[in-house]
């Protein structure tokens, strides 16, 4: 297996990524998806969380050799930034999804010099939005951002399109076609589910705001 795989699998053991094609879960976005990713579940696995900030450093290491601080997206990426700064002796810091309301109204917690160069963390990608956002806070502040890092990518066109467009790399342990893979090799979906799950991928905003007897409905 390659390292996609190999994370999948691991992902997957852990029940951190869970798939249901029949019964879709709910995003915040209103999309109905038939995955499920919550990587907050590594956080209580030490060897797998050990294996995953290594993961990541290694990733750092071979595409963004020239980092010089680590940066986790509020709330997901914190924990898995500071394993990663932690792994690659380095400093870190965290930036929130807008300013605080009090104090010295900061969004990003931490010490960031002028020019220093940095790698933002996130747990997972779905359109990238978040993360980019994140990037964006780095630069306004003065950093040089030299690309994002994270778990897993649900390899969706609008995050392939989103990161395109402000022209930010990101790297992943692992993505949405291994998962796939894994998945059946598990016996945790049926080989005739994967067209079904991949039509999906292509085209998620189909699904969104649908009621969940109708995509069991299209689904059948």
């Amino acid at each position: 297996m390659n390292q996609t795989e190999i994370f999948a699998e691991l992902l997957l053991d852990c029940k951190a990524v869970t798939l249901n094609p029949k019964e879709p879960y709910t995003w915040s976005s209103g999309i109905k998806s038939p995955i499920y990713c919550d990587n907050r579940v590594i956080m209580s696995y030490p060897e797998l969380r050990k294996k995953v900030a290594y993961g990541l450093a290694k990733l750092i290491r071979k595409h963004y050799p020239d980092v010089e601080v680590i940066a986790g997206t509020a709330t997901a990426g914190i924990p898995h930034a500071a394993w990663v700064a932690d792994e690659m002796n380095l400093p870190m810091i965290y930036i929130r999804g807008k300013a605080k309301g009090h104090g010295k109204q900061n969004q990003i917690e931490g010490r960031l010099k002028k020019g220093q160069k940095v790698v933002c963390i996130e747990d997972l990608i779905s359109t990238g939005g978040s993360v980019i956002e994140a990037a964006c806070a780095v630069q306004q502040l003065g950093g040089e951002i030299l690309g994002c890092a994270a778990i897993f990518t649900y390899q969706l066109d609008a995050s392939v399109n989103n990161f395109e467009s402000v022209g930010i790399n990101i790297h992943t342990l692992s993505n949405y076609s291994a998962l796939m893979k894994e998945a059946t090799k598990k016996g945790i979906i049926k080989s005739e589910d994967r067209q079904y799950l991949e039509d999906w991928r292509h085209n998620p905003n189909e699904w969104r705001n649908k009621p969940a007897e109708i995509v069991r409905e299209s689904y059948n």
